[in-house]
C-alpha cells in the first residue's frame, strides 16, 4: 500500500454541490437558501438556542447545585486508608507518605481524614485535619496527632 493510492471507499464520499451554477446543476438561482428571509440572507442565521426572542431554554430552567473549585486540592480520607499508609510510612503519616503511597494524588494539599472503617495499629498523624470522630479513634488505637 502506497500513500498516494489510498482514497475512500467507493460510495462513501458525496461530491460537493456547485451551487449558483444555474438550473442544470440543481441548486441555480436561490441555490437551496428558499425565497427572502433570514435564512436567505449573506450572514443572516442567529446563534444556537435562539428562540426567535423567546426565552432561550437555558435561561428558563433553574440553575442548581455548586462546584468547588477548592475541591480539586482537598483529599478525604479514611481510618483504614490511614492505616495503610502508616505501613509504606513507618507509622508517621503525613501528606507527603500519602502521596508517596499513591492514596492520593500529586496535586493535594490538604487531606481531610474521617471515621469510616476500623484502625487496629498505633498511628502518628502529623498535618493532617481531623474529625471528631476519627481523633477519637485514632487516640483509642494508641496513636497521637501532631500538629
Amino acid at each position: 500500500m502506497r500513500l498516494n493510492a489510498i482514497k475512500p471507499a467507493d460510495g462513501s464520499k458525496r461530491p460537493p454541490l456547485r451551487v449558483g451554477r444555474g438550473k442544470s446543476a440543481g441548486q441555480g438561482k436561490t441555490c437551496g437558501r428558499g425565497h427572502k428571509g433570514q435564512r436567505a440572507r449573506k450572514g443572516g442565521y442567529h446563534k444556537v438556542g435562539f428562540e426567535g426572542g423567546q426565552m432561550p431554554l437555558q435561561r428558563r430552567i433553574p440553575k442548581s447545585g455548586f462546584r468547588s473549585h477548592l475541591h480539586r486540592f482537598v483529599a478525604e480520607l479514611r481510618l483504614h486508608e490511614l492505616q495503610a499508609a502508616a505501613a509504606h510510612a513507618n507509622g508517621t503519616v503525613d501528606v507527603d507518605a500519602l502521596k508517596r503511597a499513591g492514596l492520593v494524588g500529586h496535586h493535594i494539599e490538604r487531606v481531610r481524614v474521617i471515621r469510616s472503617g476500623k484502625l487496629e495499629a498505633a498511628v502518628v498523624v502529623r498535618g493532617l485535619e481531623l474529625t471528631k470522630g476519627a481523633r477519637a479513634a485514632i487516640e483509642a488505637s494508641g496513636g497521637r496527632v501532631e500538629g
